[in-house]
């Protein structure tokens, strides 16, 4: 319909009755627009089957055959009214319906805010609810705090007392005993001076006796002491026994420490190279016979040294048993060097 309206819009002309005579000029014969239309509708449509290929025409044929009934017809106009209507109806419910939806769009944003408010509001009633909660328990628990302290310092200042009352009574105790103890003594002043007097008698008594008793018995025993010879024989030797005891155990422990300590602490060259002491001898008698028999070899002999070396030995050697044979005084001899150079050898 909509191509209908464009089509007699663009024309300017109506549709007209069937059987009317065309314009002179065109052959004398009668020639309706529908005729017209179909064959330029045919031309059409042999172009476009001419252009696509496998395209389908029935759609279009049944178009323009309504078409043309429509032009043949004497109600073209009330129809083309009608169905401009029936488009502005169909238009006018389709406005509605979309008035409808942007009212039903608005009512549901509506309801959205109004849920959110309330969601906010229970919100922030529910966080209200909460920190008046909060607050409600900290003031319960500051109050709790404070009557715990309160009871704390109650027991305190109960404690103390009854410690500063005991502290009293004890005082107050001591304090009659004392003056009961001063008021007995005061009465038994006499009595108790009485006492003293007796008991320092008897302990002076019995001291005199003491020593008394103990100058007689050492006088006895001084007395039997000297006037027998033989106690005093007996006595004095046998202190002169413990002290020559004595002294010979420190000398003999001293002559055998310096001996053990001579004997460790002589080096192993001059322990070999030393001549035999008598009691070496007698401890090695057979190496003592040994030597009073062997004639003294060379020292030297199966020893190659560098000649200035050998030269400065038998030198050292000739200056010692010099030294020696008049009583002179020994000089040092420094050796030094790496080991296994020969500086044992050299001194042996």
């Amino acid at each position: 319909m909509s191509w209908l309206l464009g089509r007699f819009n663009q024309t300017g002309e109506g549709p007209s009755p069937p059987g009317a005579a065309g314009p002179p000029g065109d052959g004398g014969g009668a020639k309706t627009p529908g005729n017209g239309d179909r064959k330029g509708g045919n031309d059409k449509n042999t172009e476009k089957g001419k252009k696509w290929t496998g395209f389908d025409p029935t759609g279009l044929e049944r178009a323009a055959k309504a078409a043309r009934e429509l032009d043949h017809s004497l109600h073209a106009t009330e129809a083309l009214e009608m169905a401009r209507l029936q488009e502005q109806t169909e238009q006018l419910k389709h406005q509605e319906k979309i008035k409808e939806y942007e009212a039903a769009i608005k009512q549901m944003e509506a309801d959205k805010a109004r849920i959110e408010h309330e969601e906010r509001r229970k919100t922030l009633a529910a966080e209200t609810e909460q920190h008046q909660k909060r607050r409600t328990q900290e003031e319960n628990l500051k109050k709790q705090e404070e009557s715990v302290q309160k009871q704390e310092q109650m027991r305190r200042s109960t404690i103390e007392y009854e410690a500063n009352l005991r502290h009293k009574n004890e005082m107050l105790r001591l304090e009659a005993e004392l003056k009961g103890k001063a008021k007995i003594e005061r009465e038994n002043r006499d009595l108790n001076l009485e006492k003293i007097r007796v008991k320092a008698a008897e302990n002076r008594v019995t001291v005199l006796e003491s020593v008394k008793t103990a100058g007689a018995i050492i006088g006895d025993g001084v007395s039997n002491f000297i006037t027998n010879w033989d106690k005093m024989t007996a006595t004095a030797a046998g202190i002169t026994l413990i002290a020559i005891g004595v002294y010979a155990a420190r000398t003999g422990t001293a002559v055998a420490g310096r001996f053990i300590e001579a004997r460790l602490g002589k080096p192993s060259l001059v322990r070999e190279t030393s001549r035999l002491s008598l009691l070496q001898s007698l401890r090695h008698p057979l190496q003592a016979f040994g030597r009073l028999f062997t004639k003294p070899s060379d020292p030297l002999q199966g020893i190659i040294f560098n000649p200035r070396l050998e030269e400065r030995v038998r030198s050292l050697a000739k200056a010692t048993i010099n030294t020696k044979h008049n009583g002179g005084v020994y000089r040092n001899v420094l050796m030094y060097g790496p080991p296994g150079t020969g500086k044992t050898m050299f001194a042996k």
